[in-house]
């Protein structure tokens, strides 16, 4: 079953004194998503993003696996931040960047995607669950910002719950929608059809989903001018 939505900081888990924040899923899901991204970013280069890092664990994981790939963090919640920059400190990988404030509402995300300094055109954006905690506003502009930031042969990867023909996968994730609903009527699980019509519109195309444990899923978009899909 999907995370129920807290805060990080404030689910009663350790807070290192650095301001490092620990995510229980992680530590269940790091893997098998791994297992999912290193078939497009085994043996590639350039740069990559991750939408919505949360605690920062990720994108370490990620970054350690991946020497020749620059990771750039970022999120919008400023305890985030600080934990982001803390798990970069301490790992001491010379290829992960400070993490940037992006506001994914907005489809451009944040200056440095455009100012000269932030990262070029990315080999890959991740993004873990946020679209089915946030405002449709925000998966709008996750797909407008990934339209235009992709290189051509990049990849944009969703992680989470995800619903099929307007119906859930398993009753645990009905159970969450519902929950989410009830915290904010803009929330709620994202349909992958519906996904894809958004992605259409700004010139993605649906590649791939990938199941994963505690029925949740990889949803991988590219561009619409490369590759056959492959839903």
């Amino acid at each position: 079953m999907a995370e129920y939505v807290v805060e990080f900081g404030k689910d009663g888990r350790p807070v290192e004194p650095d301001g490092r924040l620990d995510a229980a899923a992680f530590h269940r899901n790091h893997e098998p998503i791994w297992a999912a991204l290193q078939k497009f970013l085994a043996g590639k280069s350039g740069d990559a993003l991750e939408a919505g890092s949360g605690t920062g664990q990720h994108v370490v994981h990620f970054a350690r696996h991946t020497p020749d790939i620059t990771w750039w963090p970022s999120d919008l919640n400023e305890r985030h931040l600080r934990s982001i920059e803390a798990w970069r400190t301490h790992a001491g990988l010379p290829n992960i960047r400070s993490p940037l404030r992006a506001d994914l509402a907005d489809p451009a995300w944040c200056p440095a995607m455009h100012d000269g300094s932030g990262p070029g055109k990315l080999l890959a954006v991740f993004c873990a669950n946020v679209i089915h905690i946030a405002p449709w506003r925000v998966a709008e502009g996750l797909f407008a910002g990934a339209a235009r930031y992709l290189r051509d042969d990049g990849r944009l990867f969703l992680y989470g719950p995800f619903k099929r023909e307007g119906k859930h996968t398993a009753i645990s994730n009905a159970v969450f929608d519902t929950s989410l609903r009830e915290q904010d009527a803009e929330w709620g699980v994202r349909d992958i059809g519906e996904l894809s019509t958004l992605a259409e519109t700004v010139g993605l195309t649906l590649m791939e989903t990938v199941p994963m444990p505690a029925n949740n899923m990889i949803v991988a978009f590219a561009p619409s001018t490369k590759g056959d899909v492959v839903a």
